[in-house]
Parts: C-alpha cells; structure tokens; sequence
C-alpha cells in the first residue's frame, strides 16, 4: 500500500491544501519499507488530490482537510485518515499496523477572515480561492 503524509519538520502538516510536500510511504506485511519526501512542487488546494493519484497514493494521513478535498479524494479513490498530529513516521507506521487513531470529522480550522462557516462557506471548502485563507499556510491548522 502506497501510504501518503502532510509533511513539515518530520511532523503531520496540519492543513492538507497548503503542504509544500508529501512523505510516500510504501507498506507491505503491516510494515513500512520504504519513504521518501516529495515536494508538491506548487500544486495547491484542489489539485493535490491529482498530485497524489498520479503517484499511486491509496491512503492520506493529514491533519485538517477541507471538503473540497474530501470530495477530490474519494473521487480520486483515496482512502483519507485526517485529524492526526504528531510524528509523520509513527502516523504511517500505525496506518500500516492498522492502528492509527485519526478524527474522520476533522475539517481545516482556525479561519478568522469572516467566512461563513469559517474556510467552508465557500463552495468548495478551503478550495478553489486565492487569497484570504490561502495566505496563511500554518493558519488551517491554527498553528502561527
């Protein structure tokens, strides 16, 4: 199983649509044996969803995500683990063992530019604007 991290300093990346890479992960027998760290090479927001398709990812273990993106993974057939924080290593070594504890509801959060609903009164979650929440990566995961 090809197995997909936010990544920032060794850690989960708390806002999926704003990670400046990717750790990949390949998993066999319940066990990581392999990583390496990809760089989303400036894709954004919604087109990350292809970005990870295109490598063969069938699993994402991120923090925050918004609805936008739920959509384009599941409509890209990638399984998602949201609501994880802590070590991006430990986070894939868990999913691997099938004992990773994640938050299926976790949503991009910490918003505070007067959007309804925060980030997902738009239409597309975090997704498809520039600008506002955009400018601050480590805002969505509420982190300065």
């Amino acid at each position: 199983m090809k197995i997909a991290v936010t990544h920032e300093n060794g850690n989960v990346f708390g806002h999926f649509g704003h990670t400046a890479e990717f750790k990949l992960y390949e998993a066999q027998d319940g066990r990581i044996v392999s990583a390496r760290v990809v760089p989303t090479a400036g894709s954004g927001h919604g087109a990350l969803a292809g970005f990870l398709q295109a490598q063969g990812v069938e699993a994402l273990i991120c923090g925050g995500i918004g609805g936008g993106a739920r959509d384009a993974l599941a409509a890209a057939g990638i399984a998602l683990y949201p609501g994880v924080t802590g070590s991006a290593d430990a986070a894939a070594a868990a999913l691997a063992a099938g004992s990773l504890s994640y938050d299926p509801a976790a949503k991009c959060a910490g918003h505070e530019h007067g959007h309804e609903g925060g980030c997902h009164g738009q239409e597309s979650g975090c997704h498809g604007h520039e600008g506002g929440c955009g400018q601050d990566r480590h805002g969505c995961a509420g982190r300065g």
